[in-house]
């Protein structure tokens, strides 16, 4: 059991945010809105680091006008500035974040080459640079997407622990293929509806009845098999779709936040939806096989699984638990 149990809080480990006094790991954001007349509205953010605005810098365009930015003001969490930037022959060219190599943190890089047609690029300390181009190709709104959706669904620690859920729930292989293709369709739907504005719901309601599907999972899983709801046991995707639909809309509040090309809406949020699947499966492959080493350095492992699954509901149940009180104080 406490080999169970160490396992199993390296899991959680895993999934838990980044957090700490400082606020190094959170992201810098840059937007560039474009108005009339050549100009652009730049919104810049940096991360808080002991007190202080991280130590970076904006890469513009040459075709530019040399503008300083003001100095950032304290927002809470981050340090966040504005100014309008000229650019007479567009946006056309590269632009980065000079700094962003030397820190553990990442950019989220949100731009219009013209009103209304917003592009976001993720730029990193291996890529802190991003090549703007007049009119984006489709596979460069594809892959720019699939990437944002694939760092979304790995960063949300509690659609990862619901999914951890199923897969502690679900042991039978064929069934929890179903059953994750059901949660997929379903988040699917919701994700589309929502982004395209055909359904519309207050984000904080929607995560913390997402922390609630996880805590219902759990209290499923905290029972004997036979003691379980038969809905659970017998059509776990049926489960799984309805919670789904709810997570969906978790992450239609992320790509809102995000936004969407006006251009290439359709293009984007199948990208974004890839994204979230490759993500996702990512996570399966690595929890199954980090079960699989753990029954072969650990045999009894083998055959303690409900024990093991039992200590897993608490853990997960607590954890979104947690969750729902701290979301719903925040109405």
């Amino acid at each position: 059991m406490r080999a169970a149990a160490a396992l199993l809080l390296l899991a959680l480990a895993l999934l838990r945010p980044l957090a700490g006094g400082a606020h190094a790991l959170d992201p810098a954001y840059l937007e560039l809105s474009a108005l009339e007349g050549g100009q652009w509205r730049v919104t810049w953010r940096v991360p808080d680091v002991s007190g202080r605005p991280m130590p970076l810098g904006l890469a513009l365009p040459a075709s530019c006008a040399d503008t300083a930015p003001p100095p950032p003001a304290f927002d809470g969490r981050g340090w966040s500035t504005g100014f309008l930037l000229a650019c007479p022959e567009g946006l056309a060219g590269r632009i980065g974040i000079t700094g962003l190599e030397i820190t553990g943190t990442d950019a989220l890089l949100r731009y219009e080459t013209a009103p209304g047609a917003a592009q976001t690029r993720r730029l990193t300390a291996a890529a802190p640079m991003a090549e703007i181009l007049a009119e984006p190709a489709p596979l460069a709104v594809l892959a720019s997407y699939a990437g944002l959706g694939t760092t979304h669904i790995l960063e949300g620690a509690d659609h990862l622990l619901f999914v951890l859920a199923l897969l502690f729930l679900v042991r039978d292989p064929r069934r929890l293929l179903w059953t994750v293709t059901a949660f997929t369709l379903a988040h699917s739907l919701t994700l589309a509806a929502a982004s395209l504005g055909w359904l519309r719901l207050p984000p904080p309601p929607v995560e913390a009845v997402i922390a609630l599907s996880i805590v219902i999972l759990a209290a499923e899983l905290a029972k004997p098999p036979a003691r379980r709801d038969p809905l659970a046991t017998r059509f776990p995707a049926a489960i799984a779709f309805g919670f789904g639909l709810v997570h969906g809309l978790g992450f239609a509040g992320a790509l809102r936040e995000i936004g969407l090309p006006q251009s290439d809406v359709p293009l984007a949020l199948l990208g974004f939806n890839l994204g979230v699947e490759a993500g996702q499966l990512i996570f399966i492959a690595a929890m199954l096989a980090i079960g699989a080493l753990a029954r072969r350095l650990v045999p009894a492992l083998a055959a303690r699984g409900p024990a093991v699954a039992k200590t897993a509901s608490y853990a997960i149940g607590c954890t979104a638990a947690f969750w729902v009180i701290e979301r719903v104080s925040g109405f």
